[in-house]
């Protein structure tokens, strides 16, 4: 069972190109379901059966985990026996016919279009005095409140992946898949800036193509950004606390508050189902009753 768990492994991360993240998520569910078969008296995953399965999610259940852990944890299953099937290692996929809960839909929290603007302004004000680092974040607030894009594909960016040309970026989503993004004239404002006066004083022997780098040179990691997101939108008067991903959730409910359609959006952003971009048609419908619900005398 540890073998095929470590060609599992490899098969994520050399064939499928997931994220080192992903793959270590994946890799932890897989490691639990067979460790569980184990204790049951397993020593073969082709003794695996959908009653394993099951009693390994009804354990879950039992420890309390939430309904969105038993769903993705489902998922990881069946894509694990469904790779099993595939290579020849069991007769027959197993966990095709597994079920899992589904998770809770809970809204995202998002900035408003005045708490959005005002973070940027605040952030620019800070970097009045022209230092590299004020600079640097200007220009990766405005990118990645203009594209959508996850934090880790911000950290990933090249120089050549920007075409100013055509005011776009070539971002590598999940599995390396690659989409274009256009982005405004204020981030390619942001970026020139960046470029042009803030890049070169921080930048180092070592520091290679990276498009955005950290204090000592290298190409900033996700942990700076997440820090950088944090501490600017706590200035913002009244603005939830948000992370990266807390923009991305922001530049999706106001791309579609302005009118653009889901498929468009869905594009934008990389999902790979539409049913993931759909979720934000609930945040500007529950704003929608909202003012309905102050604006209507018969409401």
């Amino acid at each position: 069972m540890a073998r095929v768990l470590g060609d599992y492994e490899r098969h994520l991360t050399s064939e499928r190109n997931l994220a080192p993240l992903t793959v270590t998520a994946y890799s932890k569910d897989i490691a639990a379901l067979l460790d569980h078969a184990h204790r049951l008296g397993f020593t073969e995953v082709a003794e695996l059966d959908l009653r394993t399965l099951r009693s390994w999610l009804a354990k879950q259940q039992t420890m309390g985990r939430s309904r969105t852990t038993l769903a993705r944890r489902a998922t990881a299953a069946r894509v694990f026996t469904a790779w099993l099937a595939r290579t020849g290692r069991v007769p027959s996929d197993v966990g095709s016919s597994l079920g899992s809960p589904k998770p809770h839909q809970t809204l995202p929290s998002v900035l408003r279009v005045d708490e959005a603007r005002e973070l940027i302004a605040t952030a620019t004000a800070l970097a009045d005095d022209g230092s590299p680092v004020g600079l640097r974040d200007v220009a990766m607030l405005e990118l990645l409140y203009a594209t959508g894009m996850r934090v880790g594909e911000l950290c990933g960016l090249d120089i050549d992946d920007l075409d100013r040309d055509r005011n776009v970026v070539r971002v590598f989503g999940k599995g390396r898949k690659e989409r274009t993004v256009p982005f405004g004239q204020p981030a390619a404002q942001a970026l020139d800036t960046w470029l042009v006066r803030g890049r070169a004083p921080l930048a180092r022997a070592g520091s290679g193509p990276a498009l955005f780098l950290g204090a000592r040179g290298g190409r900033i990691d996700q942990r700076a950004v997440r820090t950088l997101v944090h501490q600017r939108i706590a200035d913002v008067p009244g603005a939830p606390d948000l992370g990266p991903h807390g923009l991305r959730h922001t530049a999706a409910t106001h791309l579609l508050e302005g009118g653009a359609d889901l498929r468009s959006v869905q594009e934008l952003l990389g999902h790979a189902s539409l049913a993931t971009t759909q979720r934000y048609t609930h945040v500007t419908t529950d704003r929608l009753r909202s003012a309905y619900r102050q604006a209507h005398p018969r409401a």
